[in-house]
C-alpha cells in the first residue's frame, strides 16, 4: 500500500506494457506477470485518494478502491450477465458491434443512448489493463475488480470516454470506449470483462428499452440468470 499520497502521483509519460503468458482463473483468462512490483506502491486502496492526473490542459481525478466498492464483491460466478454487472438493477443487456457497423458509430451510438438516460454529472471511467492495450494513464494508481484485474479509474465524462483510448481495446482494434464505466449517480454500469467479445449492461429500464431500439447499438436484453453469450458469438 502506499505509504504517501506522493508514492502515487500524477501521470507524467508513456507507459511501459507488462504481458506475460496468460492462465485461467475461475474461466477468466488473467495474464501472469501482469501486476509488477512497482503496482504494489499503487494499490493504495483509498489512500490517494485526492491524486490527479494532467491531460486536455487540466487535471482528472484518479479513483480508488472506495468508488468502485459497489462492484467489487458485489458480482456473481458463472456465465450470467451478473459475472460483470451487480444484480442490483431494474433491468439487464448485452451490446456488441455488429460486422457491418463501423466502431466509431457503434460506440458512438452506445454512448447517446446513455447520454439521454443521465443527468448531467461526471462519469467513471475505467480502462482494464491486459497488457496490451491503451489505459490513458498508465503511470496511475490502479483499482482491482473481479478476479484482482487491474484498471486505470479516472472520473470524466461522455466526451472523454469516446476520444481519449488509442490503438483499440478486447473487443475491437478501433474501439476507444473505457472497458468499464458508469455514472456518478451509479444508475447504470457497463462493463466487458477479460476476453468477452461482448459489453454487459445493467441499468433503469426505460435505459435497456432505449438501447434495445437502436439498431446500431445491437443490443439484447437478458435475465440475470441466463447466460449472457448473445447468439453467434462464442467464448473464448
Amino acid at each position: 500500500m502506499c505509504g504517501t499520497h506522493a508514492a502515487c502521483f500524477t501521470e507524467r509519460g508513456a507507459g511501459v506494457r507488462h504481458g506475460g503468458p496468460g492462465r485461467l482463473v475461475a474461466g477468466r483468462r488473467f495474464a501472469t506477470g501482469l501486476i509488477p512490483n512497482s503496482y504494489a506502491n499503487h494499490r493504495c486502496s483509498g489512500l490517494n485518494s485526492g491524486v490527479q492526473v494532467s491531460k486536455d490542459g487540466r487535471d482528472w481525478r484518479i479513483g480508488t478502491a472506495a468508488d468502485v466498492g459497489w462492484i467489487a464483491g458485489h458480482t456473481t460466478a458463472g456465465v450470467s450477465v451478473t459475472t460483470a454487472i451487480p444484480p442490483a438493477f431494474d433491468a439487464y443487456a448485452t451490446t456488441y458491434q455488429a460486422d457491418d457497423v463501423t466502431a466509431a458509430a457503434y460506440e458512438h451510438a452506445l454512448v447517446e443512448d446513455l447520454t439521454t438516460h443521465t443527468r448531467d454529472q461526471p462519469w467513471w471511467l475505467a480502462y482494464l489493463d491486459t497488457g496490451a492495450h491503451d489505459v490513458v494513464f498508465p503511470h496511475a494508481p490502479r483499482v482491482f475488480l473481479y478476479w484482482n484485474w487491474p484498471y486505470v479509474l479516472v472520473q470524466a465524462g461522455p466526451e472523454q470516454a469516446l476520444t481519449w483510448r488509442t490503438g483499440g481495446h478486447m473487443r475491437h482494434g478501433r474501439g476507444v470506449l473505457p472497458d468499464l464505466f458508469f455514472p456518478a449517480d451509479r444508475s447504470w454500469l457497463v462493463s466487458a470483462l477479460w476476453d468477452d467479445t461482448w459489453t454487459c449492461v445493467g441499468g433503469p429500464t426505460p435505459l435497456i428499452h432505449t438501447l434495445q431500439r437502436d439498431p446500431v447499438a445491437n443490443v439484447r436484453e437478458v435475465r440475470p440468470d441466463e447466460d449472457a453469450l448473445p447468439p453467434g458469438l462464442t467464448r473464448e
